[in-house]
């Protein structure tokens, strides 16, 4: 898994990130289908990219860390598949919150 992040690494404000599983059993056991699953909106911060340049030039730093787990929106972000392995690559300002432990 870490080789493939020093082939890709995330530019500017952008934040890739690898979203959970979603649920396939209920806690009564009961199978879900495919098509009945929802969207997982909970995600895992593998990469973060630099931050964005200020008109003054100073470096914005991204808010997230790696390892961080984050709420994204239901819609956007782009497809990256690195291993055979997918994951999605989002503005750092699209990120809706992060989970504090």
């Amino acid at each position: 898994m870490a080789k493939a992040f020093r082939k890709f690494l995330p530019m500017f404000d952008r934040v890739l990130v690898e979203r959970f599983s979603a649920e396939t059993v209920t806690k009564g056991g009961i199978m879900i289908p495919e098509k009945s699953q929802g969207k997982v909106l909970q995600a895992t911060v593998v990469a973060v990219g630099p931050g964005t340049t200020n008109k003054n030039g100073a470096v914005t730093p991204v808010s997230v860390t790696v390892g961080e787990k984050v709420l994204l929106p239901e819609y956007g972000g782009t497809k990256v598949v690195l291993d055979d392995k997918d994951y999605f690559l989002f503005r750092d300002a699209d990120i809706l919150g992060k989970y504090v432990e």
